[in-house]
């Protein structure tokens, strides 16, 4: 099989990659049948992210073991079982979902590591970056698609967890494919031999300036698109008093935008450096942002969101490729700090739901405008960089 037709597999993957997003639109429904309260439903979200803070560097090193196409297929094993446990949680077994979600947590930290590895198999080093962006393309589409998955299995099937099953089944058919399509072990020819990752390795990377604020940069942008995704039906519902099924909805405007801006950003960073582009997507994004305070109707207020969501949806691929770009011969250890900052999410979801429960949807909003922040601010240190890259 030639290597561009065998890139497709992959990309199936980043779809089930794109599976973490559930908790994000789910979680209303999982606070409403297990009567959880604000702060104890934010720590949902940290059942998928903390792993990416505990086991990315062993799943480095891992691949290095057991080969790269191996390491992705056990992560959809894991995936696989991890959607099929919340059909047996109800109102009196909440602690399945915890369950559930931290399984989808090891899987998805396994994928996110293992994946963009993988795809360097197959793709040469100049069209990486553009690759892996078209990769996030393809699992924003899974991230658009999940809240209409959800409202659909909720109203025409009566029962949203049937969204699961359905995410299992699209599992097993991605863990097939990729069976069955022939990629090169990267161990045959001896790759990795000589520069094995290591938690020491990727530590050292931390003593890099312009690494460190990258990684600081996938931190704050994971929990600027959790945050997103967690507040809109918030928002909808407590502001604009929206019933909570449509407010579930809310977020496949935050999705249908990012999705737009990845395919956007695989063809613009091919031509023009992510430096350039950084802080003018964030001073956007950050302008957007505070409009949520302002924005007096559901349609403004979905206005403002996919413009945040246009702008700040490649932040996590500038940083990820301009840290890769600056120390190529640390691609290794990198990726794996890159994947580890994702901890981000599990940061920052627990941050909101203080901040909602001391101060409704408007203290979430505090909370974005101070992650998009953080992140323009490491948008022109990086564009003060940019000769270097």
């Amino acid at each position: 099989m030639k290597k561009k037709f065998a890139i497709l597999p992959i990309l199936a993957g980043f779809f089930v990659m794109g599976f973490c997003d559930i908790i994000s639109t789910v979680l209303n429904q999982v606070k409403a049948e297990c009567q959880l309260s604000d702060v104890t439903a934010g720590f949902l979200p940290s059942m998928i992210f903390i792993w990416f803070f505990l086991i990315s560097i062993p799943t480095g090193i891992l691949c290095g073991k057991i080969g790269r196409k191996n390491t992705v297929l056990f992560s959809l094993a894991v995936t696989l079982f991890a959607m099929l446990l919340p059909l047996l949680a109800n109102a009196e077994r909440f602690w399945i979902y915890f369950v559930s979600f931290a399984l989808l947590g090891i899987g998805n930290t396994i994928i996110q590591t293992a994946l963009p590895a993988l795809m360097s198999n197959i793709v040469p080093a100049d069209q990486l970056t553009s690759r892996i962006s078209l990769g996030q393309f393809v699992k924003a589409i899974c991230a658009a698609l999940t809240p209409v998955f959800v409202y659909l299995t909720a109203t025409l099937c009566g029962n949203w967890k049937l969204l699961f099953p359905l995410y299992a089944l699209l599992t097993v058919l991605a863990a097939l494919w990729l069976l069955l399509t022939p990629i090169a072990d990267e161990r045959q020819n001896g790759e990795g031999n000589e520069n094995r990752t290591s938690f020491k390795s990727c530590m050292a990377m931390l003593k890099h300036p312009f690494v460190l604020a990258m990684t600081i940069g996938i931190l704050f942008s994971v929990g600027t698109d959790v945050g997103f995704a967690v507040s809109i039906p918030e928002f909808l519902k407590s502001v604009y008093h929206v019933d909570l099924d449509m407010a579930g909805m809310g977020p496949t405007v935050y999705f249908i935008a990012k999705t737009i801006a990845a395919a956007v950003g695989a063809i613009l960073f091919a031509k023009i450096p992510a430096a350039k582009c950084f802080p003018w997507c964030m001073a956007v994004g950050l302008a957007a942002t505070v409009g949520l305070f302002f924005a007096p109707t559901p349609t403004l207020f979905l206005t403002f969101i996919f413009i945040a969501a246009l702008m700040t949806a490649n932040s996590f691929g500038m940083c990820m490729g301009m840290a890769l770009d600056k120390v190529p011969e640390k691609a290794n250890e990198i990726s794996a700090l890159m994947v580890m900052a994702i901890v981000g999410g599990a940061i920052v979801t627990p941050v909101l739901g203080f901040a909602q429960q001391s101060a409704g949807a408007t203290g979430m909003a505090c909370v974005l405008v101070c992650c998009i922040t953080v992140l323009l601010t490491i948008s022109l240190l990086s564009k003060r960089n940019a000769k270097n890259i």
